[in-house]
């Protein structure tokens, strides 16, 4: 007598009659990993039991047996630990990603908001600023660094010439002066960059900025929606201002 497929179909309480009906038990996925060992023992037990003694079982295939229940018990509970492990760590991102509400990001975008802030200081007095942050990332040094600014009817309304710049990110502030000295409206304008080294074009990311207003859990992870530049995901957030 042999211990073969028969074996696991029965554990599973599926009649080995026929190969159709074996391969419809799908595996062990309806078992937990404790009652697939308990049914495997006692059905190699009855087998024993019931062996003919002129034709004893196979150690080979016995140890071949135990091998595959061990190796499909593994694979349960490396299951298990893995959708564990996931819930937690997307839970953990939820957290962190709620934590950024209200704080502003630099992150992949060519839009740029320019608008007139006034504070109040303590001592009543107010002070008006006016202007829009937005930034580079370079891939390497550049010796000359040229930004475009446009509004939105593509006009480029100014440009800024940053000058020799480091690889890495460059904040940038536009005090909303355009280039024949008056100053451009509040609203929404483009920009774009022209880096070079030795006359070389150096590769460049166009960073927009925006505060983070709120989170959206998927369950492909947190989403950050964000003024100015959309939902973005955490792993495109280049600074935290």
């Amino acid at each position: 007598m042999t211990v073969s497929s028969d074996l696991l179909s029965s554990m599973n309480g599926v009649p080995p009659t026929t190969s159709s009906t074996s391969a419809s038990a799908g595996g062990l996925t309806s078992s937990s990993a404790a009652a697939t060992q308990a049914n495997f023992l006692t059905m190699l037990t009855a087998q024993l039991q019931n062996q003919d003694p002129t034709n004893p079982m196979d150690n080979s295939q016995l140890t071949s047996q135990i091998a595959q229940l061990s190796t499909v018990t593994g694979i349960e509970q490396l299951n298990s630990s893995m959708t564990s492990l996931m819930t937690s760590l997307q839970t953990g991102q939820t957290m962190q990603a709620a934590s950024l509400i209200g704080h502003s990001v630099l992150a992949p975008g060519s839009s740029l908001t320019l608008q007139t802030n006034t504070t109040t200081a303590a001592d009543g007095t107010t002070s008006t600023t006016h202007g829009g942050i937005f930034g580079v990332q370079l891939a390497s040094n550049a010796d000359s660094v040229q930004v475009s600014i446009k509004d939105s009817t593509g006009k480029v309304v100014d440009t800024i010439d940053l000058g020799n710049q480091a690889a890495g990110t460059v904040p940038i502030i536009w005090d909303g002066t355009q280039t024949d000295g008056t100053v451009a409206a509040d609203g929404q304008y483009t920009f774009a960059v022209s880096a070079t080294a030795a006359g070389v074009a150096v590769a460049s990311t166009n960073l927009g900025f925006g505060t983070v207003s709120s989170v959206t859990a998927n369950a492909g992870g947190s989403q950050l929606n964000v003024a100015n530049i959309g939902t973005i995901n955490m792993s495109d957030i280049v600074q935290i201002m």
